[in-house]
């Protein structure tokens, strides 16, 4: 990536802080030339050679360029001489001393207030980044994570990020410093002896060619190292979700070996990235150092046999200014190896950013507010990969207020059906409707904010109560019924049966649940998320398998809170125990993606068909659980 796309893409945003900082930089190289400019008189001073055989000119427009400069160097000469004269040599060192220090004084505020600026460009680039990724990973549709590691994606988000920082960020810092350092540097070095800094010239594009050979490979081998960092997370993700599973087969050295492989083989990927890196600057010293050694043997032979334009104290004027250049350029190739680093983890940034969501929102989606009629499903199909179809020619008419329930096999689409219904996916035949309309031509926020979802697994934040509960509603509008938000908090949860053991917390409303409600139990995060249902109010519910995780007592509780929630809704009830759909309008069987028997409970029944074997199924294990 170019340094020039780099400050577009980064820096843009920022481009008054940029102005300044590169205002301020090149105050403060203007301002060392200045400095190391004291030290011409003081060397004619201490060689002796304070006095030459000028006169003052005045100086005039008219003069051309190298006329101006011969005579501001002659006037300068002249009045060191007078300065001496008039009041001594030891005067005139102190007074060039005075002004070393005030204009270094200069320098160096100028410096602090190019890199004051400077941080703001870092941070706020920072911040743009995390951002800019944790947008997008919330926008993304389901279906991108089910082709992803979730050790990746966190790695993307803190390692490629930091990695970012560290490299790209620290060398967009030297960037926008060392280039302007550089050609003040070298065009002060043309003015004092263009034949000299001509040979230089010659001699920089090999120095050039020799450091650049040793980071090529970087990149490469820190796109590597940023893999490898994501299959350590993505182990130690796996190790602390399924802890109970590595302990109860005793598998903790297997995973310990399988860790122990990962971050070696890392460790020998940074050991060569961090190798290579380190090589940059002492190449970069060797071959300053040589140059240095070339110049003074280029620049002596043509002083010593006349034939250049400068005498020995400007010529050691320039080699101070030469050497200046040095540090700039070692930190500008230094920058280089850093950028070839960071790119790799930005380019993994960017596989994730430029990502584009196959849910995609119509130009001209029209709103929608609630449901009037229904919502009907007209030959739909759908498959994750689309040459194995998991729903085949679905057609089902749910009128308002129906509930319809799903039941089937494991694998037989029935969570895919719902999960069509808010478009966390789309039909790939077929359409749904509600009201008439495909959900595809209705803007997506409507459309998600009409279906409310409580599934097998409740998904709670680690956060209080309250604001879990609140989580799908916006409460900086009114509350409904003229109520407060906390008094609708507690309806909610009341109506849920929630409300007595969540006074019965330490905090009540204001306890904090842990890391996805984990000091809570599968029925209280169950009825948790059914409150949190009930306050959104929407007109169409979602229910995954509400129940099928919990014990005998929790689950008649919980029903008891569907049964709430349920009422006066459209509901679309996936249901695994079968004897908690008894009483939905309608029951339609899955298997092998197509419904394959629909109606009431005893309609069913009386058809003696798969729905028939699956409730014979599940009373013959219960049976078996009751005798043992």
């Amino acid at each position: 990536m170019s340094f020039l796309r780099l400050i577009r893409r980064f820096a843009a945003p920022y481009k008054w802080f940029v102005v300044l900082n590169l205002l301020f930089n090149l105050l403060s190289t203007v301002l060392s030339l200045f400095s190391f400019a004291a030290i011409i008189p003081v060397l004619r001073i201490l060689f002796g050679i304070s006095r030459v055989d000028v006169s003052y000119v005045a100086l005039s427009s008219t003069h051309g360029l190298e006329q101006w400069l011969v005579a501001a160097k002659g006037n300068m000469y002249y009045l060191l001489g007078e300065m001496i004269t008039e009041h001594g040599a030891g005067t005139v060192l102190a007074w060039l001393g005075l002004f070393l220090g005030v204009m270094t004084g200069l320098k160096c505020l100028t410096a602090w207030l190019a890199n004051y600026y400077m941080v703001p460009i870092r941070t706020g680039v920072l911040r743009d980044l995390r951002q800019q990724l944790y947008d997008k990973v919330v926008s993304l549709p389901l279906g991108y994570f089910t082709q992803e590691r979730k050790g990746d994606i966190l790695s993307r988000m803190t390692n490629d990020v930091n990695e970012v920082e560290a490299s790209i960020m620290s060398a967009l810092d030297v960037l926008f410093k060392d280039p302007i350092m550089i050609i003040v540097y070298l065009v002060t070095l043309f003015v004092i002896s263009w034949q000299l800094t001509l040979f230089v010239l010659i001699l920089l594009p090999i120095a050039g060619l020799l450091i650049g050979r040793i980071g090529r490979s970087l990149k490469r081998a820190s796109k590597r190292g940023q893999e490898q960092n994501a299959d350590i997370l993505s182990q130690v993700e796996e190790t602390l979700s399924g802890l109970r599973v590595v302990k109860a087969f005793n598998a903790e050295q297997k995973l310990r070996a399988r860790f122990t492989a990962l971050i070696d083989a890392t460790r020998l990927t940074f050991n060569r990235i961090n190798r290579r890196y380190y090589l940059a600057h002492p190449v970069s010293e060797f071959l300053g150092t040589c140059l240095i050694a070339v110049i003074l043997w280029f620049g002596g032979i043509l002083i010593l046999e006349g034939h250049s334009t400068i005498d020995a104290a400007t010529f050691i004027y320039y080699l101070i200014i030469f050497y200046s250049i040095i540090n700039p350029a070692k930190d500008l190739s230094k920058a280089g190896y850093s950028i070839r680093r960071g790119t790799a983890s930005l380019e993994r940034i960017d596989r994730v950013l430029d990502t584009r969501s196959n849910i995609v929102e119509a130009t001209d989606a029209r709103p929608i507010d609630g449901l009037k009629d229904g919502i009907r499903y007209d030959h739909v199909s759908f498959g994750y990969d689309p040459a194995r179809p998991v729903l085949r020619d679905i057609d089902l008419t749910i009128r308002k207020g129906q509930i319809v329930a799903l039941v089937g096999q494991s694998g037989s689409g029935k969570t895919t059906m719902a999960d069509l219904l808010p478009r966390f996916y789309d039909v790939q035949q077929g359409s749904i409707t509600i009201d008439g309309q495909d959900i595809r031509s209705l803007r997506l926020r409507d459309l998600r904010e009409l279906t409310g979802y409580v599934n097998q697994d409740a998904i709670l934040f680690n956060d209080t109560i309250y604001n879990n509960i609140t989580f799908g509603v916006d409460t900086s509008r009114p509350a409904p019924d003229g109520l407060t938000w906390p008094e609708a908090v507690e309806r909610a949860a009341r109506i849920a049966n929630a409300h007595e053991f969540i006074t019965a917390t330490p905090d009540g409303y204001q306890t904090c649940i842990g890391d996805r409600g984990s000091r809570l139990s599968g029925g209280q995060r169950q009825r948790i998320s059914i409150a949190r249902a009930i306050l959104k109010n929407p007109p169409i519910l979602l229910l995954d398998e509400a129940t099928s995780a919990l014990d005998t007592e929790s689950e008649q509780l919980v029903q008891q809170a569907l049964e709430q929630l349920m009422q006066d809704r459209t509901t679309l009830v996936i249901a695994h125990r079968l004897s908690t759909v008894r009483n939905a309008d309608q029951i339609c069987v899955l298997h092998d993606g197509r419904i394959v028997e629909q109606g009431s409970h005893s309609q069913l029944l009386a058809l003696g068909g798969y729905y028939k074997r699956l409730i014979e199924m599940q009373e013959e294990g219960a049976a078996l659980t009751r005798t043992e």
